[in-house]
């Protein structure tokens, strides 16, 4: 019998880069650019001469390092941790008062300008939190736990969940099986009676499966993984994931 769901967040919960229209209307870049930019001017006005050229070639390589410690060994610096590596490949560096205030709103871009949840969220986690405990497992990338959260309480989506695991904050990111064990401990469940919802198959499919967890992939978002998926189930659309739930909380257990 299932007890506790969690829940991917990216293109599960909340559409990732649906804030860059909004940006775009507001008249600001990209977030890619935004970042540079801001980190540009706090290297500038902290009285560093460096050429914007050089902050953006400094960026995509402290970028492409992050993406090999995320996908090959599971873990995602904190934002604090990739500024300093920027720092560093730039042979820069920074007061303490221009670093905070450069993490502070790098950290933010996302809590102020929010990506939009996904279609009947709100429904889905009203029936399903009825039932079972929900917590969310997700990647850090930019935004670290802390805004992350702000960003739920936002959409007035916090309110579901009991446990958080953020991986900025638990020191590993999904698949790893430090992302999980926090729930569990946190929700007193264990794996078989736990399924994961997210749109990855290595991330929120293989890896939750490899514990004993039941996992459904959703394509709603995104939909690349789908060929292929040994996913339990396969949900399109948000309305559906109760119904999706309730059938594989009814199967019975195979050998």
């Amino acid at each position: 019998m299932l007890t506790t769901l969690t829940f991917d967040l990216w293109d599960t919960l909340v559409t990732d880069d649906s804030d860059e229209p909004k940006r775009a209307a507001h008249g600001l870049g990209s977030k890619y650019q935004t970042r540079r930019q801001l980190a540009h001017k706090a290297l500038i006005a902290d009285g560093c001469s460096v050429d914007r050229r050089e902050v953006d070639r400094a960026y995509d390589v402290a970028d492409t390092a992050f993406q090999h410690c995320w996908k090959g060994y599971a873990i995602t610096w904190t934002l604090e941790e990739r500024l300093r590596v920027l720092l560093r490949g730039l042979g820069a560096s920074l007061s303490p008062a221009a670093f905070d205030h450069l993490l502070h709103d790098t950290a933010r871009m996302e809590v102020e300008i929010p990506p939009d949840p996904l279609p009947g969220v709100h429904a889905a986690l009203d029936e399903l939190a009825a039932h079972y405990k929900l917590a969310i497992a997700s990647d850090a990338i930019f935004t670290p736990g802390v805004q992350l959260r702000e960003l739920l309480a936002r959409h007035e989506l916090d309110r579901y969940f009991t446990a958080f695991a953020f991986s900025d904050e638990i020191g590993r990111a999904k698949p790893h099986a430090a992302m999980f064990d926090h729930i569990a401990e946190a929700t007193g469940s264990d794996f078989p009676g736990m399924l994961h919802v997210g749109d990855r198959q290595h991330n929120d499919v293989a890896g939750p499966q490899e514990l004993g967890m039941k996992a459904v992939l959703f394509v709603g978002a995104r939909s690349k993984d789908r060929p292929g998926t040994t996913a339990d189930a396969v949900c399109e659309n948000l309305s559906e994931l109760p119904g999706i739930v309730r059938a594989l909380d009814a199967a019975p257990v195979t050998e």
